[in-house]
């Protein structure tokens, strides 16, 4: 019996270790952190043997081929160790695509991904397809694969699951955009970002396509070095030479498989980060055969994504938005292009290498103040305070939200677009925006 081992107790592991446990493998789970008391229940009641607190290297070295959830680096003690024996290391993407003949829809690109996601799998589920949500949202894929029977899989995939995919095909690769991001994960250079990132269309053939924004000057530097198979079905803001969708004289136009056609007005999600979102979800579900008239019905009535340019309440005449996803510069761009009232803008975490550059001009024209929330803001300091703006130092939710309440006038937006990751405060960016809106909604009570 081949035994596998699994790098990583959370929602990408147990799921992976379940599939393994399924097909007949050997199956151990180790994590060098703490496994929560939800995955150790769900490791036990599949009888799956793990460990957590540390790696036992004498039952992980003997394995024949490795999972590894996507959190871990690529260059922590154990996976080099791995890589030095030559045992294979996989991510549970890689492994769950060996066991379903389901069509994939995957989505990647440096922001949007989960929005494009969530509209996609909203547009196939209404119209009644068989349909899982997996990736970086929703349930394990591998899991799902195990349990479930879809026909359909939308996929939200990072950089980081991209890197051990090797054999995974995508029936439909979105690419919605390449930014500078996670680089701290890529020694700092922007390529090996970018190398990921076009991972997406790995494998790709004749049979498949790649929905792509044609004005991204990387992805279109990038697409002249591969030989690119698949059926290219790239959008852009307007119409232009080669563009199967855009906006024309306020019309939203998608023209094949089949033409569909709606106003601009009826869009759910209004912006221009968002029209391409909307337009690389309805040329998926259009190349999937979804009918025209409920790609149009799911784009108008699409409820958002939480912590996505999230409004959380309007309190004395000002208005919070979470947009806790924004983890990276180009991310915050777009939330304040997008905002038309002064903004007290919150800042700070994890950097992941970032250079705030592209976001100068518009902090100083938009921004009446700085709130930075971070264990170490002193990066922030030596870029941002040289502007004149007002800033606050914090390191809690609870002391940036009430600088915010003191700096903020009626009329404003508070806006937490923090540029960074969340990870030295926070669990993750959903803990980070449920405490803002948990803080906020207490000042509206008070």
């Amino acid at each position: 019996m081949s035994k596998i081992v699994v790098l990583g107790g959370g929602e990408s592991g147990w799921g992976a270790a379940v599939l393994a446990q399924k097909k007949g493998f050997d199956v151990f789970l180790s994590d060098s952190g703490n496994i929560s008391e939800k995955y150790k229940n769900l490791l036990n009641q599949y009888g799956i043997k793990w460990e957590d607190g540390g790696h036992t290297e004498e039952l992980i070295l003997d394995a024949d081929e490795v999972i590894k959830s996507p959190g871990i680096p690529g260059n922590a003690s154990i996976v080099l160790k791995l890589q030095a024996m030559n045992i294979p290391i996989i991510s549970e993407i890689e492994f769950a695509g060996r066991y379903t003949n389901a069509k994939m829809l995957c989505i990647t690109g440096s922001n949007g991904k989960t929005t494009t996601t969530s509209l996609t799998y909203h547009i196939l589920k209404t119209a009644g397809y068989n349909v899982g949500l997996a990736g970086n949202i929703g349930r394990s894929l591998a899991f799902q694969v195990a349990e479930e029977n879809y026909d359909y899989y939308v996929i939200e995939l990072s950089s980081f699951q991209l890197d051990n995919m090797y054999d995974f095909k995508a029936d439909v690769a979105v690419l919605l955009n390449i930014t500078p991001d996670h680089l701290d994960r890529y020694d700092n250079n922007m390529q090996n970002y970018i190398d990921a990132k076009m991972r997406i269309v790995r494998n790709q053939t004749e049979e498949d396509a790649f929905v792509y924004w044609m004005d991204d000057p990387i992805i279109s530097r990038e697409l002249k070095k591969y030989g690119i198979k698949s059926r290219l079905c790239p959008f852009s803001e307007i119409k232009k030479n080669g563009s199967i969708g855009y906006l024309e004289d306020g019309q939203f136009e998608i023209e094949y498989p089949e033409p569909i056609n709606m106003e601009q007005e009826g869009l759910a999600l209004q912006g221009t980060h968002n029209l391409y979102d909307s337009l690389a979800a309805g040329i998926s579900a259009n190349l999937v055969g979804v009918d025209g008239k409920v790609i149009c019905q799911c784009l108008h009535d699409f409820k958002g994504v939480e912590h996505r340019l999230e409004k959380v309440a309007t309190v004395n005449g000002v208005l919070y938005i979470n947009d806790s996803k924004a983890t990276n510069v180009d991310a915050c761009y777009y939330a304040l292009e997008s905002i038309k009232t002064p903004i007290v803008l919150i800042l700070g975490g994890k950097d992941k290498g970032n250079d705030y550059n592209e976001i100068k001009d518009l902090v100083r024209k938009k921004c009446r103040a700085l709130v930075y929330l971070g264990a170490d803001n002193q990066k922030l300091h030596d870029f941002f305070d040289g502007l004149g703006l007002p800033v606050s130092d914090t390191h809690s939710m609870a002391d940036c939200v009430s600088e915010c309440y003191r700096l903020a006038q009626p009329g404003d937006t508070v806006l937490l677009s923090p540029c960074c990751a969340s990870f030295d405060l926070f669990n993750n960016m959903a803990e980070r925006g449920r405490m803002f809106k948990d803080l906020v909604h207490q000042l509206d009570k008070s």
